[in-house]
């Protein structure tokens, strides 16, 4: 997918900004079409005080956006069928170093957004035994096609949660599925956590350097 594009769809992320508690009262379309606003507002109040700063961006992220993610369940979409073969602890460390990749690319998106308009579509209201759904929306930006996004949410006993987004019928957690699973045919479970750490090193490393 086309840089600009994914940047486009990961900016998304702000809506999900709910209070865990209120993500167990309010319907999912209703939660996150309320949270984008108040989201939005803030990112252009960080960008004010801080001009943007990756680091005051993972710092909202990281307080109001990821408590409504799966990141359990969006890594084992991404190891698919490798999952059962690895250990508990493989499986915790996989989740770790994933969501590190996640929260890191978020905040690089988060950091380039200037004026997008996001529009949710209506949904059929939800019957007390569902368990999951997907929430529609349009992202609109002066000048290019807009951008279909959809969330998929699981409600869970702490409430409803993200664990996959797909932009355009594309999704974000299995673009990794080929490459996760060429890197453990290679070099096994743990030779993808040691890449991933590398990864997210160098990616944390880059981000505090300063800017010339």
């Amino acid at each position: 997918m086309h840089k600009t594009t994914m940047n486009s769809v990961l900016l998304l992320a702000l809506a999900l900004t709910a209070p865990v508690l209120a993500a167990q009262e309010i319907e999912p379309n209703v939660l996150l079409q309320s949270a984008t606003a108040d989201v939005i507002a803030a990112m252009k109040q960080e960008r004010g005080l801080h001009g943007g700063r990756q680091t005051q961006v993972a710092s909202v992220l990281e307080t109001r956006v990821l408590p409504l993610f799966d990141f359990s369940r969006m890594t084992q979409i991404a190891i698919a069928r490798n999952w059962r073969a690895a250990t508990p602890d493989q499986q915790a460390a996989l989740t770790t170093e994933f969501r590190a990749l996640l929260v890191r690319t978020y905040s690089m998106a988060l950091s380039s957004y200037r004026d997008q308009v996001i529009e949710f579509r209506n949904m059929q209201k939800t019957a007390p035994g569902d368990t999951e759904v997907t929430v529609k929306s349009v992202v609109k930006q002066s000048g290019t096609e807009p951008i279909a996004m959809n969330y998929d949410m699981e409600k869970t006993p702490a409430g409803w949660k993200v664990y996959d987004i797909k932009v355009g019928g594309i999704s974000l957690v299995t673009t990794y599925r080929d490459s996760f699973s060429d890197k453990i045919r290679d070099d096994g479970v743990d030779g993808l956590i040691k890449a991933l750490a590398d990864k997210n090193r160098l990616g944390e490393s880059s981000s505090r350097a300063p800017k010339t």
